[in-house]
């Protein structure tokens, strides 16, 4: 029992292999005992808290009652490692590897070109293995289920999407026979292409699926659980003792002797309390093993399911009951399994338990008001004797806090069939459309006398509106005993508002909406009774036609997709790779687990772990830092501060200095104070929490744009660029509108947290570092001046990077520079990866901006006159917010040429985390700002948007605002064919149609264009270089200065060098980015990676062509290896630099006038999308997306791209949102808070198409930089969200321009859209009291 300190055997397998440990500690995961202990690394850490799924692997286990085994897939970073005895684990690993053989789902994956990064993969790959030995031919819906709980930064999840797509059990599933594309109709011909039409191939191509080659579950484990006894067993850790007992006896035994003890099951509430709340329970008790907790009992009037059943099991039972029941029976049941699919990830699904769901009691539970609202009950049991107790009102009494006494179980729940004249519904309403906590949830039915519309009895519970699950009684009272008719629910309405409401304060803020949201589903349910009323011939009204849309889901079937793109040049060699669909060269390597990253590497002897301490207070004087207790605990070696610095102790951005570690005063919540460094992970975050900071705080504390300019607090210099005569022009103007957008900031979320090993070498104070860093060479000179050692001294590498954005530049290098500071008083290894929580708290995000116009425009819809002003929030640094700022007011003018411009811009100082550099770099936020102005001026004019764009856009070889110039007839081109491509002018008047015919559900559709300049305006960021081996056995090894996170630039140098060795690409090696083979090297950033160190590739490729040229000429008809050893031997060097110098870019300020880019770039989206009025969702219906690239050295790499680039504008634009409280502290840490597009989030049809006949002078071979443009290109979604927004105020009689801040989320939308349930809110209460979060820029 729980005095025992000893700790029993615990037995599993991993991979097939037996494992047994002896000494499990209840706070090991999984995760952390694979990767550590096993050293199985490809499972990912991504989150810690099971919302990403790179942990993903396949559990199995035996059921010695029904004889079967059982797959499902867990979240390895939640699992304890305790609870697995018993079980198999598969990792990614285990199903196949490059070295033996591929796994379909691998292989599969990487052919469909579904990796970029790749650190997402293995997760994916793991979720779908799991699918595919449940079901080895799943549906389509199956697979975008299953994918869910997996997120990824880098794709856009289409071509994993399709790649999976070919597992599907129809030959005609969604028109594709194994082919990842299909023409644009649905109907065409589904040929493999060469160049021009889908990037995979067919089925035939693809290994196919044996179920028979599967590992097969261990007997040892069969035997194991029918013979073994049975026994209690108890884990001792340092901290915390798990104890697992067989018998329900047992159980409630040690319940009495510890009723303070949590009873663990799944381990999703618990797990996440003890990583992130610092919470620690001295005893655990596991119900895992007790039978009983799992049993299931149907009876006539309901069913009983035990508390220990997962909600996949639950989700089991219910669908088995719905299809055996009569339908009048199945109304709670089926309301729930509307819940259920819903309800987090497959992974959360298959471990959360209904007991646990209950008895946690947070607010916004899904299940919880359907439960309560259906009649249900528990059955609680203690030593004391069993009650059974109705799961209603008076269970749930206060935030986490039922009438549980301290040593009661949950035993199982009771689910009631519903009765004749009973009507049950669930409805919930979430930031993301799926695996998202609710925002508001609700579970509603009615009963009504037989046979007649009359109320009988009434039951309204929401969530996400109180601190625990809320019975809307005096509501109900409103209906019961009256017909069920609007007038009857009208007052209800009325009710409702009076009794369901939220301080302005309310934790989650959204007050207004979320009351809203309370008023809306109340309608819904309305309609769908009136529906069940029609159906049931009790009454013969039905719901209005143009009523019919509240209750109607939107669409969400995924369509194939299509590609096009050009061909190769006639007369191409098979041999040259470059134009060619080439796989990801790693691609493979992420799907098999096999990629190396950072945190990756193993652990080497005497390595230490690295946790930093970050300021609690947004603006305060350190009085004293106390590290006493830290230095005490258990493992921890020492801790640093700024004092222990032995070189220059701040960075320079911008020419201002930012500190490494704070000395002496604090600007901002998450600034880094001090270091700790211990044994282990687990041991250096304990430590860290314990470091005591005292704080003196200091006054005027500035988190907004306007605090800012208030107090005329900014970031020396600020810029501003003018052409023509403004003041004029407006005075000329036939119409002059004013009006400002406010953007917020995206968190980067790359997948792979920032992540550092420092090695100390031991000699001449030499450090080799690995670091997850786009830019090497800063990583090696911060560190250099921290120690204040020569450069020479230190060399960075990177293998690759699990995804950066931007945001693996500057603070990568402060980091950096901590960890080696560490290693270099400690003499020993140092390895730092940030938890997802810290990242997002240190890191900095993409700038907020303000944005302010005032726009004079003729009656025919000619722009004039433009004077723009943009705030942008700095943060407590500068970093690069002045070259951010200054890309601002350089793209202000997208592609219209607007006679008199003016544009000013602002980076505004204050006491937030310093925001930095992100994809795109100010210009997803500047564009955004001037296309909301031009929208605007089609409102006032009345006309359709894509008209006024069209009328404003440069029409021939024009200079910018900035006098470079340029000829646009690309640019026309891609709008030209977009309009075509998309039917624009068809589907506007389809879009009308629809919005006149549906009240509740709108449609709006928008044509973006897109200018776009490729290139640092500082010109010696152009530069690159390059190193090229060449063996003697003819292998070759490239180095170059550019980093691999994911955009293939590794694959197109390969493409490069194999083109001009002409040689195979398998003979061409990358192996890492290293500042010991090409020095001085320049972030790779600014979408020109592959145009510079391809170019410095080509130039070492070509200075060693020409010197074999002597051998292949003495030797006409030698092959390259033969040429290669004769070279040797004439002592011909086999090693060349590349150097390219770039172009002369640069830009005068002062004369407002430069070359600052290379070249432009341009494109052109359409997107339609349908909007619910009621709750703010919405889908993307179809989204076509014409990019000019040049002529693309690789079309799949940059189909992906500009894909996974669309994805994370329509995140930036309609969905990410970060929430800063009151006092600057961040709230949105991870996934749980911070919403990133998931699989659900994808456009249904999704077509790209490469440009034709497109050249660029400027860049190797042709083509064009990609990575940055599309990202502005998602807000083709929030413009046609904005005209579904407007079709939904005409309705509600509102005309002109109105406001709409991006994000457009849900919140903002429903509220914009002013149906009569927002105005049903009144405005004066929300205004009164302090907000719950701030509102940014």
């Amino acid at each position: 029992m729980a005095e025992q300190q000893r700790s029993d055997a615990l037995k599993f397998y991993v991979n097939g292999k037996k494992v047994t440990v002896s000494d499990a500690d209840p706070e090991t995961t999984l995760l952390g005992f694979l990767r550590q202990s096993l050293r199985l690394t490809g499972s990912k850490y991504g989150c810690g808290g099971g919302g990403c799924g790179a942990c993903t692997v396949m559990l199995s286990r035996y059921d010695p009652q029904t004889k079967r085994i059982h797959h499902f897939c867990v979240n390895a970073c939640l699992m304890p490692v305790c609870q697995l005895h018993g079980a198999a684990v598969t990792t990614v690993e285990g199903i196949g590897s490059t070295k033996t053989r591929l796994h379909p789902v691998q292989e599969r994956i990487a052919k469909a070109h579904g990796s970029q990064c790749g650190f997402c993969t293995p997760g994916m790959v793991m979720s779908m293995y799991t699918l595919l030995r449940n079901k080895p031919q799943p549906t389509m819906e199956e697979i975008r289920e299953t994918l869910g709980g997996n997120l990824c930064r880098c794709t856009g999840y289409r071509p994993i999407i399709d790649g999976y797509r070919t597992f599907c059990e129809s030959e005609n599933c969604c028109q594709v026979n194994g082919s990842a594309g299909c023409s644009a109709n649905g109907d065409g011909p589904l040929e493999p292409a060469e160049n021009g039409q889908t990037e995979t191939s067919g089925k035939e191509e693809f290994l196919p699926l044996d179920p028979t080659q599967e590992l097969i579950f261990p007997p040892e484990l069969i035997r194991m659980a029918e013979s073994e006894e049975r026994t209690t067993q108890t884990f001792q850790g340092e901290r915390m003792t798990w104890i697992s007992p067989v018998s329900l006896d047992e159980l409630l035994q040690l319940k009495s002797q510890h009723p303070q003890a949590p009873i663990v099951m799944g381990n999703t509430n618990l797990g996440l309390d003890i990583k992130f709340k610092g919470v620690v329970h001295p005893i655990i008790i596991s119900g895992f093993r007790v039978r009983e907790l799992f049993e299931v009992t149907e009876k006539p009037e309901g069913v009983c399911i035990g508390a220990g059943s997962s909600l996949a099991t639950v989700r089991s039972v219910l669908e088995k009951c719905v299809c055996s029941l009569p339908a009048e029976h199945t109304q709670t049941l089926a309301a729930l399994l509307e819940q259920l699919s819903r309800v987090a990830g497959e992974q959360i699904r298959n471990v959360a338990t209904l007991g646990g769901n209950i008895a946690s009691a947070y607010p916004n539970s899904d299940l919880n008001p359907v439960l309560a609202a259906g009649r249900c009950s528990v059955v609680l049991l203690s030593r004391e004797g069993k009650r059974e107790v109705p799961l209603d009102k008076d269970f749930f009494v206060g935030f986490g806090k039922t009438i549980l006494k301290p040593d009661e179980i949950v035993l199982s729940v009771f689910i009631p069939v519903s009765r004749k004249g009973e009507v049950v519904r669930a409805f919930r309403h979430a930031p993301r459309k799926e695996n998202a906590l609710a925002t508001v949830n609700a579970g509603l039915r009615v009963w009504f006398e037989e046979g007649s519309n009359v109320v009988k009895e009434m039951s309204v519970y929401y969530g996400g509106v109180g601190p625990c699950t809320v019975s809307a009684e005096r509501t109900v009272q409103q209906v019961v005993g009256r017909p069920w008719t609007e007038a009857t629910l009208s007052d209800a309405y009325k009710a409702l508002v009076d009794e369901v409401t939220l301080g302005a304060s309310a934790p989650g803020g959204k007050v207004m909406f979320r009351r809203s949201l309370t008023l809306s589903l109340l309608f819904r349910f309305y309609l769908h009774v009136l529906q069940h009323l029609k159906d049931t011939n009790v009454s013969e009204g039905e719901i209005p036609s143009e009523q019919l849309s509240a209750v109607e889901h939107l669409p969400n079937i995924i369509q194939p997709s299509y590609h096009e793109f050009q061909d190769v040049l006639s007369g191409q060699s098979e041999q040259d790779p470059v134009g060619r669909a080439v796989q990801h060269q790693a691609a493979l390597s992420h799907a098999t687990g096999e990629a190396v990253y950072c945190d990756d590497f193993p652990r080497t002897q005497g390595e230490l772990f690295l946790s930093v301490v970050t300021s609690a207070r947004a603006h305060a004087k350190i009085t004293h830092i106390d590290v006493s207790r830290a230095l005490s605990m258990p493992g921890v070696v020492d801790v640093f501060t700024a004092d222990d610095i032995p070189g220059k102790k701040f960075r320079c951005f911008s020419t201002i200095d930012e500190e490494i570690l704070a000395l002496g005063e604090v600007t901002c919540v998450g600034q880094m104070v001090c270091a700790v460094v211990a044994d282990t992970k687990p041991h250096a975050k304990l430590a860290s929490a314990a470091v005591k900071v005292h704080y003196e705080d200091l006054p005027d504390r500035i988190f907004t744009v306007e605090e800012a300019v208030e107090k005329h607090s900014f970031f020396l210099p600020q810029r501003e660029i003018q052409r023509g005569d403004v003041t004029k022009a407006f005075q000329e103007a036939d119409h002059v509108y004013e009006g400002e957008i406010r953007l917020g900031g995206q968190e980067h979320f790359y997948m792979e947290t920032q992540s550092m090993l420092v090695i100390p070498l031991g000699e001449e104070k030499e450090m080799k570092i690995y670091a997850s860093s786009q830019h090497p060479a800063m990583v090696q000179e911060a560190v250099a001046e921290t120690l204040g050692i020569p450069s020479n001294r230190v060399s960075c590498h990177v293998k690759r990077i699990g995804g950066a954005f931007g945001g693996k530049l500057t603070k990568t290098s402060i980091l950096a520079s901590i960890t080696a500071l560490a290693a270099w008083r400690t003499e020993r290894p140092v390895r730092c990866v940030l938890d997802r929580g810290e990242d997002m708290l240190i890191t900095g995000a993409r700038h907020p901006v303000l944005g302010k116009y005032k726009v004079g425009f003729m009656s025919d819809g000619r722009i004039t006159a433009a004077d723009v002003r943009y705030y942008a929030n700095a943060g407590h640094t500068p970093d690069d917010s002045v070259m951010v700022i200054e890309k601002i007011l350089l793209h202000m003018d997208n592609a219209y040429n607007i006679p008199n411009l003016r544009g000013q811009s602002a980076a505004c100082k204050t006491n937030l985390p310093s925001n930095t550099a992100f994809r795109g770099f100010g210009v997803p936020q500047t564009l955004m700002v001037i296309e909301n102005m031009v929208n605007d001026v089609a409102v006032v004019l009345g006309r359709p948007a894509e008209e006024i764009r069209e009328k404003n856009m440069y029409k021939e070889t024009s200079l910018t605002h900035y006098k470079m110039e340029f000829d646009p007839e690309v640019l026309l081109r891609c709008w030209e064919e977009c309009k075509e491509r998309s039917e624009l002018d068809r589907r506007r008047l389809d879009v009308a149609r629809f919005n006149q015919q549906n009240r509740w559900k709108k449609r709006g559709i928008a044509l973006i264009p897109l200018k776009y300049g490729v290139g640092f305006a500082e010109g010696f960021l152009n530069q690159a270089a390059a190193l090229v081996h060449i063996y003697k056995d003819g292998s070759v090894l490239v180095s170059h200065g550019g980093t691999e996170m994911g955009q293939g630039i590794h694959t197109k140098v390969q493409q490069v060098a194999s083109r001009e060795l002409d040689v195979p690409l398998s003979m061409i090696h990358i192996s890492e980015t290293s500042t010991s083979s090409v020095p001085n090297t320049c972030p790779s950033a600014a979408s020109i990676g592959t145009d510079v160190n391809g170019m410095a590739v080509k130039d070492a490729c070509q200075t060693l062509y020409k010197r074999l040229e002597p051998i292949r000429k003495q030797d006409p008809n030698g092959t390259w290896r033969s040429w290669v050893a004769k070279a040797f031997l004439e002592r011909i060097s086999l090693s060349a630099t590349g150097f390219y110098r770039g172009h002369d870019l640069y830009m005068d300020w002062v004369k407002q006038e430069g070359r600052p880019y290379t070249y432009f770039t341009y494109s052109a989206c359409c997107t339609e999308v349908e909007l619910d009025c009621l709750t703010g969702e919405y889908r993307t219906v179809r989204t076509d997306l014409v990019a000019d690239i040049g002529r693309s050295i690789n079309p799949s790499i940059d189909i992906g791209q500009i894909e996974g680039a669309f994805m994370q504008g329509l995140g930036l634009y309609t969905m990410e949102e970060l929430k800063f409280s009151p006092s600057g502290v961040l709230y949105t840490r991870g996934p749980g808070q911070y919403k990133i597009p998931a699989v659900c989030d994808v456009p249904l049809q999704f077509n790209v198409y490469l440009l034709s006949g497109s050249h660029n002078p400027h860049a190797i071979y042709s083509s064009k930089g990609v990575g940055e443009p599309s990202v502005f290109l998602g807000s083709s979604v929030f413009f046609a969200l904005k005209e579904a927004v407007a079709a939904a105020r005409s309705d509600a009689g509102l005309s002109g321009p109105f406001t709409l801040h991006s994000p457009a989320t849900p919140e903002r939308a429903c509220v914009a859209c002013s149906t009569r349930f927002t105005q049903m809110i009144p405005q004066e209460e929300t205004e009164t009291a302090q907000p719950w979060a701030l509102e940014l820029p």
